[in-house]
């Protein structure tokens, strides 16, 4: 008799992924990408430095606390600290896992229970609803808004934002969580802190937990500040906020990523932690220790690579931003992160002929990278079935990038422009 196999229920649907399709269509070298987040700029010379000394050091090549080494959990204790403004333990509440993927999924394993609700905001990181999905739980989406704001001739993340009244209506005895993302991808919306003491309301007077992604933390540009929902009154207790090395040091290849809160949300986390992952990479997290520590110094000046890093950006984003709107695209120009959508109806590209299934977003990036040789995301693929009609007619766009590469990508935009 033959073996059959069946998977597990909790996979069912999840197969398809927008980033293993995409990137294998742009990895031809003649595809100009600007696609998958992929930074390929330099990251700074310390930290690398760092990693390199670690190879010699022979305890350093061995397995090291399972939770967090000791010298990274300082490290993070002191800069969060220091912004939270509020003393926080080393080793009772902060959690080093794989990336800021392995928090979001020690999050959801850890506190998510089959049955529950968990709120996202559309469009979302897609891996979201999926890990939501995992734990067995039900995904509940609200879509971000675009009001424009009156006499603005250039669109802002900034006009993308929650329904207060729709927001509430999501919240009953079922919901046990919200997802947040700020600064958000792939909007590049930074929340308000009006925003986000709505939002905290409604996590305080439901009694609900909130888990705050907020790898792009540091990547904020002029005019804006990143607030971080756990320091609102009441918010600390009930908060699981995520950072990232891989954003903080344009090191996304280093998988290093952690989360804060409080103890008694941190233990459930580690308990997921240590029966799957059960430590991190010895090196990278002393080289990134070093790193922090160094960065932690000069906090107070703008030579620390939190700050000049989003200044050489800012230069990127309005590059990006120029070039598009040359071409006679209509893009949102975001106030943090290294992604900016775009509104490609302008173009009127005629994709009748192919005869996927799939929203316009997605036919149309598949169609520029063959014809144009020049890489995106569709933003369809951040959002669930029922809303992708709303976000269809854009695609996303990276600017993490060296300069030749962004200049590459203007020429085949006006040479788009001329045809």
């Amino acid at each position: 008799m033959a073996f059959r196999h069946k998977n597990a229920k909790r996979i069912e649907g999840l197969d398809s992924n927008v980033w293993v399709e995409f990137t294998s269509l742009a990895a031809d070298p003649s595809v100009v990408n600007l696609g998958q987040g992929l930074p390929d700029i330099s990251p700074p010379n310390y930290l690398k430095e760092e990693l390199a000394k670690v190879a010699f050091v022979n305890r350093l090549n061995q397995y090291t606390r399972g939770f967090g080494h000791p010298l990274l959990v300082k490290a993070l204790s002191q800069v969060y600290g220091k912004v939270c403004g509020r003393k926080i333990d080393p080793y009772t509440d902060i959690l080093v896992t794989i990336g800021a993927y392995g928090s979001l999924f020690s999050a959801m394993q850890g506190l998510i229970e089959v049955e529950d609700e968990v709120i996202i905001i559309e469009p979302y990181y897609d891996c979201y609803v999926d890990m939501v999905k995992m734990a067995g739980a039900k995904p509940v989406c609200i879509p971000l808004r675009y009001k424009p704001a009156a006499g603005g001739d250039v669109a802002s993340s900034a006009d993308w934002v929650l329904d207060p009244a729709g927001l509430a209506s999501k919240f009953n005895p079922k919901t046990k969580a919200i997802v947040l993302n700020t600064p958000h991808n792939p909007i590049g919306k930074v929340y308000t802190k009006e925003e986000l003491q709505k939002i905290a309301d409604l996590c305080i007077k439901h009694d609900i937990l909130c888990i705050s992604d907020e790898v792009y933390e540091w990547l904020v540009y002029t005019g804006k500040k990143h607030i971080k929902i756990a320091t609102l009154p009441g918010m600390w207790e009930r908060t699981v906020t995520i950072g990232s090395v891989g954003k903080t040091y344009t090191v996304t290849g280093w998988k290093l990523g952690w989360s804060i809160g409080p103890q008694h949300l941190i233990k459930h986390l580690q308990v997921v932690h240590q029966n799957s992952l059960y430590t991190c990479p010895t090196p990278l997290q002393e080289a990134v220790a070093q790193a922090l520590l160094i960065d932690f110094k000069r906090m107070d000046e703008s030579d620390c690579y939190f700050y000049s890093l989003p200044k050489e950006l800012e230069g990127k984003r309005n590059q990006l931003a120029r070039m598009l709107q040359e071409a006679g695209l209509k893009p949102v120009v975001p106030e943090g992160g290294y992604f900016m959508v775009v509104d490609v109806s302008t173009l009127n590209v005629d994709l009748s002929d192919m005869e996927e299934d799939k929203p316009y977003d997605y036919k149309f990036v598949k169609w520029m990278i063959k014809n144009k040789k020049l890489a995106a995301i569709p933003l369809s693929s951040f959002c669930g079935p029922e809303t992708q009609q709303k976000f269809e007619k854009y695609i996303r766009f990276c600017f993490i990038k060296e300069d030749s590469t962004l200049d590459a990508a203007e020429k085949i935009l006006k040479n788009w422009k001329k045809r």
